[in-house]
Order: C-alpha cells, then structure tokens, then sequence
C-alpha cells in the first residue's frame, strides 16, 4: 500500500470521535493560551509540565486516527452486525445515547483506577502536579492498544451506530477539557448537582487522601452520587495534584511507559503464573503475599 493509499484508507475509516477532536484542537489551544496569560506568575501553569502534556495531546489524537482507522471501527462494525435493534438518531434518542456513554465512560473510569492493566495507562493523565487546561490533554498513546473501545460496545450491541457512538464519546470528552481547570470555583448549585464541574473534577484529581477516587462521571456527576463515589470538594482542603509516587520527569516517553514497566517488572517476579498474571486484573497497589518487594505502587487518583 502506497503512503496515499494509506492516508485515503485512514481518513475514509476514521472514527467520528478522533475527526472532531482533532477539529476541535485549535480551540483547546486558545482555550489554554487565554488561562495562561489570566494566571501567569501564579504558579497554576508550568510551562515544562504544560509542553510535556501538549506532546502527549497530540501524540494521542494522531496515533488513535490511524490505529482507531484501521482496527477500532472496524470491530465496532463488525459487533454492529449483531446489534439487537435499529435505533434511528433523531434529538431524543441522541440525548439518550450520551446519557448512555456518559454512563458507560464512568464505568470505564472507575476500571481504570482499578484494574492495573487499565491504570498503566491512565496513570499518564494524573501525573501531573498542576491542574489546568493543558492537564486534560495529558493522554497516553497506549489508550489505542489497551482496550478502551470495548468498554463503549454495550452501546453499540443495542443498535446505535457505531459513529454515532463516538462522536457522542468525543461530544463528551471534549467537554471534560473544560473542567479542568482552577479559573472557576463554584457554579450554580444545581449546576453542581448533575454536571461534573470543575470544582468535582478538581478532587478527581486530588492525591488527598480524602479525595483519591472520587468523582469518576465525565459529563454527568449522577453516577458518583448514585454509586456513592462523589465527594465535595471542600476549601478548607484545597487538592495537592499529581499521583501518590509522583514522576518527577517531563519525558512523554518516561510518562507514557513506567507504569507498564513497573507492572511487567512485577509481573516477571518469581511465583505461580496465575499469581503474575493477577498483577494485570488487581488493583495497582496490589502486591504477591510474600513477595520480595512488598512496596505498593501508587495509588490510583482518579482522572
């Protein structure tokens, strides 16, 4: 296959939710431009820590394009075929399909801060120790091979179609770039009650004690306050950000991949295979009985 042959193949079967996002690139840009000029000399951005999540951004977006292109949509094709009835998008029914993603984002969430495999890499999106916009676009390149995908299938076997699946997914994660941030404190209270805002998501992103794993919902804070995972925030506790074993290091390679060498490293420890093997299904902290090196890895943070 010819390099053009490729491109036309990867644009013609790109998914929806990678297209937009990558539309949408430019604004998140201003957006963050106009942040850091609003809190220059106050410390919220750095601009080492802000390059290094920008790198990751666009290393995400551009490697999803051509791996979703190639495999991920065509999966969800193929899952489609087995749909269990026709939905028709009209305004009801996509209302009802963000509903529906939004939900099954927050159980993907929640795996993620508890399922290791799953935590290596969205453990890149925590380890930032500052909280703005340019911290939503610190995502790992790995989410194209860990499975992410499949967490939105349920969506799909229903019968909603598979680009409308993720162009609901991209409509929701772009608004979560919005609540990351310092900018605004408290909306209405209403507001507060149903929507993940800034305020929630700044202790999602908190490594107090208090706050580590809470608040998991992308657009909607209902699953957290039904599932009891919500938590307010509260000011006499403001959020120290990043991770509980922090990597100090602005690599994006570094960034990307040590928690996947820490979690082979384990992995790779004497002991029965089943036992290695748990390491990828357990929690991060979760370490062998008797096993040599019994210092937990860190504690997810929520993301």
């Amino acid at each position: 296959m010819s390099a053009i042959d490729f491109a036309i193949t990867t644009y013609q079967n790109a998914d929806f939710k990678q297209l937009f996002l990558v539309g949408l690139l430019p604004f998140f840009g201003l957006s963050a431009v106009i942040e850091a000029w609003r809190f220059r000399g106050t410390g919220i951005y750095s601009l080492k820590d802000s390059a290094a999540s920008m790198t990751l951004g666009a290393s995400y977006v551009t490697l999803e394009v051509v791996v979703n292109a190639l495999f991920v949509y065509a999966a969800m094709a193929w899952v489609h075929d087995y749909h269990l009835m026709d939905i028709a998008i009209t305004p009801l029914s996509f209302a009802l399909l963000f509903v529906l993603v939004d939900f099954l984002f927050y159980v993907y969430h929640v795996t993620a801060h508890k399922v290791r495999w799953f935590w290596a890499t969205h453990v890149v999106h925590h380890a930032s120790e500052h909280m703005n916009f340019t911290t939503a676009g610190r995502q790992s390149t790995l989410y194209a091979f860990s499975g992410l995908f499949a967490f939105f299938l349920p969506a799909v076997v229903l019968g909603f179609e598979p680009a409308w699946v993720l162009f609901a997914l991209a409509t929701n994660l772009s608004y979560q770039w919005f609540i990351h941030t310092q900018w605004i404190k408290k909306l209405p209270r209403p507001i507060e009650w149903i929507f993940n805002t800034p305020s929630h998501h700044r202790v999602h992103h908190g490594r107090n004690p208090e706050y580590i794993d809470r608040n998991f919902g992308g657009t909607f804070v209902i699953w957290d306050r039904l599932f009891g995972t919500f938590v307010e925030e509260r000011e006499n506790l403001p959020p120290e950000y990043g991770i509980t074993r922090q990597i100090h290091s602005y690599n994006p390679i570094t960034l990307t991949l040590h928690e996947f060498i820490a979690l082979f490293q384990d992995m790779a420890k004497p002991g029965p295979l089943w036992l290695r093997l748990k390491h990828l299904w357990a929690t991060p902290e979760w370490q062998r009985p008797n096993a040599e090196h019994k210092q937990a890895r860190e504690t997810p943070q929520g993301g």
